[in-house]
């Protein structure tokens, strides 16, 4: 096999312009000193274009993430080509995404998640992902009022809170609880146990066959839909693994805190899908689109100390 370095990922701005595969998607890199800027009118194809090395500031906008310290580009390479599809959705989402509002953003989230779930990729993991665990109970929020505030815990230990359906309606109606009484001053979103969620349970994916009707229970019944409506109010306090529709709820919190254990990762990509819980438009909003493309793209663990320094969350706590 021949060895490839990291000079044979990387092309020159004179390439830029190029679209199909002369230029090699479904990725390309880009070296970061040679990166295009602002005023160059030229549009980026409709894949991911990352950038390696150094960066300037003004070609940013021009590029869908960098590649920093810790992030092995020919991971996100490999996690890219196992899932081009899913990969392409996700960017030009993210390119979409600053133009719009949180509730716009949130449609057109979900509208390309849909399309997403018809897809032959996500077709195929549904196929060899193993078999749901018939033995796990429902889910659900437990909710404890204490005067002006409300607390709310997922209460799923057993199966590391994954987030299922009952779970997604009680948190939906615990954050429109908040919306209807202005004398709640907050709510606190916490985690059972020794995780704050593994992420939406995957038993459930594939159980809405079409993806036009999960687009349209996803904007009756997204908690996000109420979450970001309270936003200045919803504290998350994250413990041990914050994984998927987890994270991407509690990124919506106007205040996060994590104890120096806790971890962050989206998964999503290699399940031929992108986040959909409203991680898209949550996650851009406090780390930017490039890092929430490197999140995804790369599908790797974030410390909790990374965390911080990225503004994924605002506090770390003993």
């Amino acid at each position: 096999m021949k060895s490839v370095g990291i000079g044979d990922l990387t092309g020159s701005r004179s390439r830029f312009a190029l679209s199909g595969p002369d230029w090699g998607g479904p990725i390309s890199f880009i070296d970061g000193d040679s990166a295009p800027n602002e005023a160059d009118g030229r549009n980026p194809p409709p894949w991911p274009v990352v950038g390696i090395g150094a960066h300037h500031e003004g070609g940013a906008e021009k590029l869908d993430t960098f590649v920093e310290d810790g992030f092995d580009p020919f991971q996100i390479r490999k996690a890219v080509e196992a899932c081009p599809i899913a990969a392409a959705t996700l960017v030009q989402l993210l390119r979409l995404l600053p133009s719009l509002g949180l509730k716009d953003g949130l449609v057109a989230e979900s509208l390309a998640y849909a399309a997403l779930q018809g897809g032959n990729e996500h077709r195929t993991w549904l196929a060899r992902r193993a078999p749901p665990d018939a033995k796990r109970g429902p889910g659900a929020v437990r909710l404890v009022r204490e005067g002006d505030t409300v607390i709310a815990t997922l209460d799923r230990a057993g199966a590391g809170n994954a987030i299922d359906r009952s779970m997604r309606d009680a948190l939906s109606e615990a954050f429109a609880l908040v919306n209807l009484d202005p004398t709640i001053t907050s709510i606190t979103l916490r985690g059972e146990g020794r995780c704050f969620s593994v992420g939406a349970d995957i038993g459930e994916f594939g159980t809405t066959l079409d993806p036009a009707t999960a687009h349209a229970i996803r904007r009756r019944t997204l908690p996000a839909n109420q979450a970001v409506l309270c936003a200045d109010r919803f504290v998350a306090e994250i413990d041990g693994a914050c994984v998927g529709a987890g994270l991407e709820l509690a990124a919506f919190a106007g205040r996060v805190t994590a104890t120096r254990r806790s971890w962050f990762q989206l998964p999503e990509l290699a399940m031929g899908i992108i986040p959909g819980a409203g991680g898209c438009v949550s996650l851009t909003r406090r780390i930017g689109r490039h890092r929430t493309a490197l999140l995804v793209l790369s599908g790797r663990r974030l410390s909790a100390k990374k965390a911080l320094e990225w503004g994924l969350v605002d506090a770390l706590v003993d």
